[in-house]
């Protein structure tokens, strides 16, 4: 079924508001995950500093996260395709020790 085909009421009327749309810079996603959830927390981390604050967590279901790999790797996929390999360079480990690590 086409988009032009499509019931109406099934369409989302999503709003993005001045301060979500400016965006939260990260350079570090952690990942952690219990039977019922995904916990993404971005962390902007900068070189020399020995401490940094999580920015933004977002808690997904399993399917979420599923479909968001998906769709990352979709989109790595075009983009590398328009405009060539996204190189990954080596990074030193960094040393996570920030709060609990038990399962919800």
């Amino acid at each position: 079924m086409s988009d032009q085909n499509k019931p109406k009421d099934k369409q989302i009327n999503i709003e993005l508001d001045e301060k979500v749309a400016e965006g939260t810079y990260s350079n570090l996603a952690i990942i952690n995950h219990s039977v019922s959830e995904f916990v993404v927390d971005f962390v902007s981390i900068m070189p020399g500093t020995p401490k940094a604050k999580v920015k933004s967590r977002i808690i997904l279901t399993p399917q979420h996260a599923k479909r968001l790999l998906k769709a990352l790797g979709d989109n790595v996929h075009r983009f590398e395709n328009a405009h060539g390999e996204i190189k990954d360079y080596e990074q030193p480990p960094i040393p996570l020790n920030f709060g609990p690590t038990g399962e919800a």
